[in-house]
């Protein structure tokens, strides 16, 4: 009866998809992600977001299935999720598939993983489990659509199915059973925006709550817990309920023979990612030189309405909202000519040369580049000195997009650098090698063997 339905489809497609489907490019992609991943996990772990959760989570108590990455503790693998996917997400490093506006990695990889550990998985079998749970989360947040992007935070809703698909795929749940995983996603995939207006730490309730949710329905699914096959587009779906313009044929197309998971993105900047393009063309403009408030007249900049939508009203208060201020993230690249994980702190926020070069910091949407979203995230920035001169720069692909990736050198540079200070330099060298060998891995479960004393 439902056979032709879209999470019949890609229960197909997950569990069907092995190791031997994957080319080496494609491998060594999901490799960099999961290293890429575990470098934000371990960055998170001294934010009081993820304090607070510990806590609750050790008070709960529960079987030690699974790493829990900040404390390097265990418990069952349902909360080692949850924390891992909040841990994660907490300092804006994790990231990015731009087409679809969506963050795979903070919840589909805590979900993975957790899985992994507790049913002692290798890493020939954790491989295609990512690739087919980044494959599912992007093409259901690409079929969504930009209008979802609006309320709905696709980190959390869409990154509820593709924690499910690839707990599944973990699990070798069969088709029906991979449609019924994404089912009972579907019913729990929210989060909402409103969080960012209130400066509240919702974002990592998101990304934990869809790793565990995408874990609890791939175990229900295993045991014959049934989830509604339609869930997407049905009548009262998912689709219908969420986007007022949504394509549920982006979810197929090419499906098993395009990899859009490809396209994927490891920041560059320690901030939102749609401040990238702007902190790019500032840098482009003023070639990373240090600009002083008095030597500016004025900076313009223009970028796609959809940024100003999410950012425009944010108020850089603290150290984690000023991550979503244009304005502070353009200063800071005009002060510094860099805008780093350690450069987002209570001092740089009073800073008078950062809060006088944010006064002269006007923002305006260009109607050609928001047509261009979200296929390009561009922006231009032109930086008019007390001269008169005026500096121009532009970014359609900011560092670290697939068109401008970052290298092998640059991304292990960005983990010993996320880390530093939070686990030692031969703990930092042992998970860089373990995960760049992740297919030897005969028990995932024992990935941070021989580390954890070293936290």
């Amino acid at each position: 009866m439902y056979e032709d339905s879209i999470s019949r489809h890609l229960g197909r497609f997950v569990s069907q998809l092995t190791y031997e489907h994957l080319s080496k490019d494609q491998i060594y992609k999901v490799k960099t992600y999961f290293l890429d991943w575990i470098g934000s996990a371990i960055a998170g772990q001294d934010q009081p977001p993820i304090k607070i959760m510990l806590e609750v989570v050790h008070s709960l108590g529960g079987k030690p299935e699974s790493t829990v990455i900040p404390d390097s503790s265990r418990t069952m693998s349902l909360l080692a999720a949850m924390v891992n996917g909040a841990s994660s997400h907490v300092v804006e490093m994790d990231d990015l598939h731009r087409e679809s506006i969506f963050h795979p990695a903070a919840a589909i990889m805590p979900a993975i993983f957790a899985m992994a550990e507790r049913e002692h998985t290798p890493g020939r079998k954790l491989i295609p489990a990512i690739a087919a749970g980044y494959e599912v989360g992007v093409r259901i947040a690409l079929a969504v659509g930009p209008s979802h992007y609006y309320y709905w935070h696709t980190t959390a809703t869409c990154g509820t199915f593709g924690a499910a698909a690839g707990c599944a795929s973990i699990l070798g749940l069969d088709e029906e059973r991979v449609a019924w995983a994404l089912g009972s996603a579907g019913t729990q995939a929210a989060g909402l925006w409103e969080f960012l207006v209130e400066s509240a730490m919702s974002k990592q309730l998101h990304a934990g709550k869809a790793a565990l949710n995408g874990v609890l329905s791939a175990l229900l699914a295993q045991k014959g817990f049934t989830g509604a096959q339609r869930i997407l587009e049905g009548k009262k779906g998912f689709f219908r309920a969420t986007s007022r313009e949504f394509d549920e044929s982006k979810c197929l197309k090419g499906l098993g023979k395009e990899f859009l998971f490809e396209r994927n993105s490891l920041k560059y900047h320690a901030s939102c990612g749609h401040t990238h393009s702007a902190i790019d063309a500032t840098l482009d403009a003023t070639g990373k030189r240090s600009i002083m408030p008095d030597d500016i007249q004025e900076v313009k900049v223009y970028i796609y309405q959809e940024a100003l939508d999410l950012l425009r009203e944010v108020k850089p208060e603290t150290p984690y909202l000023a991550k979503f201020s244009l304005p502070f993230c353009i200063a800071m690249a005009l002060k510094y000519g860099h805008v780093e994980f350690t450069d987002f702190s209570t001092s740089r926020l009073k800073h008078p040369d950062i809060i006088q070069l944010m006064r002269k910091i006007t923002l305006h949407s260009d109607s050609e580049f928001t047509r261009a979203y979200p296929n390009k995230w561009p922006a231009r920035v032109e930086v008019i000195t007390r001269d008169g001169i005026t500096l121009k720069g532009t970014s359609d692909y900011p560092k670290g997009d697939p068109e401008n990736p970052l290298s092998e050198e640059e991304l292990f540079k960005k983990f010993k650098t996320l880390t530093d200070g939070l686990i030692s330099r031969t703990a930092s060298e042992t998970i860089i090698e373990r995960a760049m060998n992740l297919e030897v891995i005969s028990d995932v479960g024992k990935f941070f063997l021989d580390t954890e004393k070293d936290y």
